[in-house]
């Protein structure tokens, strides 16, 4: 009689992905994470110390997290238990427990690997402390998320945390040549199409051998070019999740290629995120925040061609509409930079709130009535067009509050001309009476 796994097929003798037949043996094996494996590495300092510390391993997919786990028990003389926070409850977790507690009991250390351990909930994650703490288990998480925003605090201060790098393509290379040397044959590849295959990867090192593995299985008769390639491996969407950490790394990266004057960094980044299907109207929004934050009166003309570019993509929409978004994009980066009006607002802001409800002086103020006239309001108002210079020279702050200078023009691109004008403005309030 067979069981459910035999009826699926799922037999020892059962087919294995060729990611999983060429998964490494021992930590040597592991590419792309030298950081941590090499020598100097700290995991490779616990491995050979054979002590090791609840730790946090934060990565792309296809990274070898869960290979790393899985050696590093080997390698240190660890029991290796795996969880998946994906399936796993409250049930499962107290099991473990007890189980690592039995082996402790017999001399035995635990090595618990929870895979996706950001998908526990609050409470789920305290339940890791004690038995962390009294060393009852040696945890190891995996997470593709931030650490920082998806676990607590307290089960953080308890690990270290290790970020292991995408795979470049140096380290993808010695993947698909460890898969031909496998297979005892060669990728039908180009040398274009077969960059491209590493392209396609996006430093994913389980992607990379199951789009091998496709590809000794068609058996092509001769190598591929790029375009036929791309026929036959469907490429996938790049990472990019629009509610989490790649989400904010990404409109970070554009904000400071725009303030850093670089157009086509600007560009590069802006195509990411169109890519990985952001809304046009998110990166909108923060064009036009940018325009005032980091340009302000050096170009004036860009808040506006800001506002332009979203209502350009509003009445375009997708594709024909992203290219204004490129065109304020390259506008922004190359135009002159000036902080100065979100420095002023910023320190107008703080003075506002410490001098709490000062009413404005009498002489600014409205006096649409015959009592308020009787009350002084008003009174003494110098219309300033109506001067000979077009200037004043009053107070416009609060009685009894002295005059602050918030706004310090950097005299840059049209702000120069503005900085002028308050210079010459500034000095002949200074002779005012």
């Amino acid at each position: 009689m067979t069981d459910l796994f035999q009826a699926a097929g799922l037999t020892p003798e059962a087919p294995r992905p060729l990611a999983d037949r060429l998964r490494p043996q021992s930590l040597d094996e592991v590419v792309g994470q030298d950081h941590l494996l090499g020598p100097a590495g700290p995991i490779r300092r616990m491995a050979e110390a054979h002590r090791l510390s609840s730790m946090i391993l934060w990565g792309p997919p296809g990274t070898g997290k869960t290979t790393i786990a899985r050696l590093l028990a080997k390698a240190a003389g660890y029991e290796f238990q795996q969880l998946s926070a994906v399936f796993s409850g409250v049930a499962d977790l107290k099991k473990a427990f007890e189980t690592a507690r039995g082996r402790r009991a017999a001399g035995q250390a635990t090595l618990l690997f929870v895979d996706e351990i950001h998908r526990f909930n609050r409470a789920q994650q305290d339940g890791f402390l004690p038995f962390v703490e009294e060393g009852t288990v040696t945890l190891v998480g995996a997470t593709t998320e931030n650490p920082s925003f998806e676990l607590n605090g307290a089960l953080l201060s308890r690990c270290q945390v290790y970020v292991l790098k995408r795979l470049d393509d140096a380290a993808l290379e010695a993947l698909l040549a460890k898969a031909e040397a496998f297979e005892k044959r060669v990728l039908p590849l180009t040398p274009e199409s077969r960059a491209a295959l590493v392209a396609m990867a996006d430093g994913d090192g389980r992607y990379v051998l199951t789009l091998a593995e496709t590809l000794f299985n068609i058996a092509a008769a001769e190598p591929l070019t790029t375009a036929e390639l791309a026929s036959v491996l469907q490429k996938r969407s790049p990472a990019y999740d629009k509610d989490r950490e790649e989400h904010y790394n990404l409109i970070s990266a554009l904000h400071k290629s725009v303030r850093g004057s670089d157009p086509d960094a600007a560009l590069y980044w802006l195509a990411r995120m169109l890519a990985g299907g952001e809304d046009p109207l998110f990166i909108a929004r923060r064009l036009v925040r940018m325009a005032s934050e980091d340009i302000g009166e050096a170009d004036p003309t860009s808040l506006i061609l800001a506002i332009a570019a979203k209502d350009a993509y509003d009445f375009l929409g997708s594709p024909e509409g992203e290219l204004a978004l490129a065109q304020v994009c390259v506008h922004m980066a190359a135009a002159p930079k000036s902080v100065a009006v979100y420095k002023a607002f910023g320190a107008a802001s703080k003075m506002a709130k410490e001098t709490g409800s000062l009413i404005p002086p009498a002489h600014i103020r409205n006096a649409p009535t015959r009592l308020m006239k009787d009350l002084g309001y008003g009174k003494g108002y110098q219309y300033d067009p109506d001067t000979e210079e077009g200037f004043s020279g009053q107070d416009y702050f609060p009685d009894g509050v002295e005059r602050r200078a918030f706004y310090a023009p950097k005299g840059e691109g049209a702000e120069a001309r503005v900085k002028e004008r308050l210079d010459r403005w500034a000095a002949m309030r200074r002779r005012t009476p």
